[in-house]
């Protein structure tokens, strides 16, 4: 997901932790190595997952309305990305065509920013563990998504963060049944960076894409 909007999401219910660096240092253009780096993914990712409906079919699970980036964010919850052809989430747009990538790294796998591929260590920012889900309406089938929450939280409703169950949401009132939860998963504490897969006049690290309507 773009780390800003995920930012906003987050700061909307929940104070930061302590020492997270939420936000990345470095935003000017590539440098050499980064041009290298964002070639070789835009190349292989869109042949790979043009689609959204390519994700899907390699597990990737769409789980946020459209953001303000303009972008829907899929993820495949494998949260260290251990090269270039596996991304942690991948992002489309209202027709459903690739935008961009998230590769990440669990920062119990990395104390500090990554050192990877070419690529400024200060790309790469620090997001909190939560919770997100999808729900199902059982009279409609109608999907919604941008359902979440911070890890703190549902642990002191007495679930698991690493293991999360829908009963745990039932306990939060955050659903009715258990059984109208589609999709639960950990979004754990990691590092992340964002990379437009689409040619993108701003940057290929940079938040907004004027190229794509939001």
């Amino acid at each position: 997901m773009k780390q800003a909007i995920l930012f906003a999401m987050i700061a909307a219910l929940f104070t930061a932790a302590a020492g997270a660096d939420q936000n990345p240092t470095v935003t000017g253009p590539e440098s050499t190595s980064e041009k290298r780096f964002v070639a070789t993914v835009q190349h292989d990712l869109a042949t790979r997952f043009a689609t959204a409906g390519q994700a899907e079919r390699a597990g990737y699970v769409r789980y946020t309305n459209v953001d303000e980036s303009g972008a829907i964010s899929y993820a495949n919850c494998q949260w260290t990305s251990a090269d270039l052809q596996h991304p942690s989430q991948l992002w489309y747009d209202r027709n459903r065509k690739l935008l961009g990538a998230d590769y990440s790294i669990e920062v119990t796998h990395s104390a500090s920013r990554p050192s990877r591929w070419g690529v400024n260590p200060g790309r790469w920012a620090e997001l909190d563990g939560h919770e997100h889900w999808v729900t199902k309406n059982p009279s409609t089938g109608a999907l919604s998504y941008e359902h979440y929450v911070h890890d703190e939280q549902f642990a002191a409703a007495g679930g698991d963060p690493n293991h999360p169950a829908a009963r745990t949401l039932v306990a939060m009132h955050k659903v009715d049944k258990a059984a109208d939860v589609v999709h639960l998963f950990h979004f754990p504490e990691l590092w992340d960076l964002t990379v437009w897969v689409k040619p993108n006049p701003n940057g290929a690290f940079a938040d907004i894409n004027p190229t794509v309507p939001h």
